[in-house]
């Protein structure tokens, strides 16, 4: 196989993870079938399995393409910045913006769907999703020793961060009252300076 038709195969395999990621948001798992996604791709059934192994399997192809587009534009962006409260500021904005721009439907299945998977393939996703987890609570705790955070438990707090973010795709609409832009600058003050002034704590 030459690069260029391998290039145009890997191309064609990823639009079919996107196009099938679009109709897995909009409709559920359990209610698309490979048959709905073989019409939205242009295929047959028989020419949609010529690209992939099963319905479980492209749902697992396409969390992992998911976190592919997770580590790139968010984890990959920010892993270098020195101050441990701007590398978190930054991974929120991030983050927020990943999951309200309507390219990043991968990323919403990995929320939306995070316990279709089984087994094995539910282990892959989950381990990958665990290093965001550890790398919040690494940065959590640089803050804290550098006397930048209060002691708080790093944990309860990557996860606090975790909430605030990944729950947005559920009320989130593009053409509401507030802009993405905003919610993320909004979220990160919450997250960094909490609601109550500091004089009536």
């Amino acid at each position: 196989m030459s690069t260029r038709t391998a290039d145009e195969a890997k191309q064609r395999h990823r639009e079919i993870l996107e196009t099938a990621a679009r109709l897995i948001c909009a409709r559920g798992y359990e209610a698309t079938s490979i048959q709905d996604i073989a019409d939205a791709c242009g295929l047959t059934k028989a020419g949609l399995y010529h690209h992939i192994e099963s319905k479980e399997h492209l749902l697992l192809e396409i969390m992992n393409y998911g976190m592919d587009v997770f580590e790139e534009q968010v984890l990959s962006q920010v892993e270098s910045i020195a101050d441990p409260v701007e590398r978190l500021r930054a991974c929120m904005e991030k983050n927020i913006l990943l999951v309200t721009r309507g390219w990043s439907k991968e990323v919403t299945i990995i929320l939306h769907e995070h316990a279709t998977l089984q087994g094995r393939a539910r282990n892959q996703i989950d381990a990958r999703k665990k290093k965001y987890v550890r790398f919040l609570e690494k940065t959590i705790t640089e803050a804290t020793k550098a006397g930048k955070a209060r002691a708080v438990n790093p944990t309860v707090a990557a996860f606090a961060f975790l909430g605030m973010v990944l729950w947005i795709y559920k009320w989130y609409r593009k053409d509401g009252a507030i802009a993405d832009t905003a919610i993320a600058r909004g979220m990160v003050d919450l997250f960094l300076h909490g609601l109550v002034p500091v004089e009536a704590r």
